[in-house]
């Protein structure tokens, strides 16, 4: 399992239901929360290892929404 954390410009309960269907439908994504309180609105991902962070990007993108990835 890994664990994917991302800043993103999802900081609403209306734009977290645009992405829940999006999110919920990937079959490597295990589990996974948007923490709309944080300045970053992260996007917590619990993967399996063959989801890549890009992966997520691009997934994001394409539907609209900034998104970068979190590093330590």
């Amino acid at each position: 399992m890994e664990l994917l954390l991302f800043r993103t410009d999802i900081k609403s309960k209306k734009k977290v239901r645009h992405v829940t269907p999006i999110l919920d439908r990937h079959s490597d994504i295990l589990k996974w929360s948007i923490d709309l309180e944080d300045i970053d609105n992260v996007l917590r991902i619990e993967a399996t290892t063959n989801l890549t962070e890009d992966e997520i990007v691009s997934l994001v993108r394409v539907h609209g929404f900034y998104i970068q990835t979190l590093t330590d």
